[in-house]
């Protein structure tokens, strides 16, 4: 798995298109815990994504940076503040490369991870996105491709689903989340395989 700025664009159209059908059933999922909104949020989010041009961009950590202003422009949620953060970080991480290898992305995660911690007060084991993270690095440390990537954040998903959300709004529904996907977790996974499912065009 190698990570350049065309196909960088290429996964930002990929999740962009994906959006079009997900956006209603993360919708339906966050209604449980929240305000019903992360499916249009990450639709707009996406969306600008899919509208930046990088060919410009002089190295991977200058299109990171680029991708991470938009994120930033396309949404004022929790949830897409942390989806800058993670981009911004890893255009810090990665100026002055052409590419990024596969083997980078444990330890580059691992950066996001602590800077989503710092930004949002969470931890692994609160049944967030951050728990998400951590099986996907886990994941890649094993293999290095977006089907192993796929398949960490489902298997967070999974294991968390019978897990009491412990931050956030959903926090105030205690034992009552039990059973029910936290819907950055759900994002992450369903995005995460359609990525997978379309690698070889991206």
């Amino acid at each position: 798995m190698t990570v350049t700025k065309a196909n960088l664009s290429a996964c930002a159209k990929a999740a962009h298109q994906a959006m079009g059908e997900l956006e209603q059933e993360l919708n339906a999922a966050d209604a449980k815990l929240g305000d019903g909104d992360t499916g249009s949020m990450l639709a707009r989010l996406f969306a600008g994504l899919a509208q930046t041009d990088l060919s410009q961009a002089e190295d991977m950590g200058a299109a990171f940076s680029t991708l991470a202003k938009a994120a930033a422009l396309s949404t004022g949620s929790s949830l897409g503040t942390l989806v800058a953060t993670a981009l911004l970080t890893i255009g810090k991480e990665s100026k002055g490369r052409t590419n990024l290898d596969g083997s980078d992305m444990p330890a580059l995660l691992t950066s996001v991870m602590e800077a989503m911690m710092a930004r949002g007060k969470a931890a692994p084991g609160d049944k967030t996105i951050l728990d998400s993270l951590d099986a996907v690095i886990k994941s890649l440390i094993r293999e290095p491709t977006l089907h192993a990537a796929a398949e960490g954040a489902q298997r967070a998903l999974d294991d968390f689903r019978s897990k009491p959300n412990r931050i956030g709004r959903a926090r105030m529904f205690g034992d009552k989340t039990i059973g029910i996907d936290d819907p950055g977790m759900l994002a992450f996974a369903l995005l995460s395989r359609r990525l997978a499912d379309n690698s070889t065009a991206i």
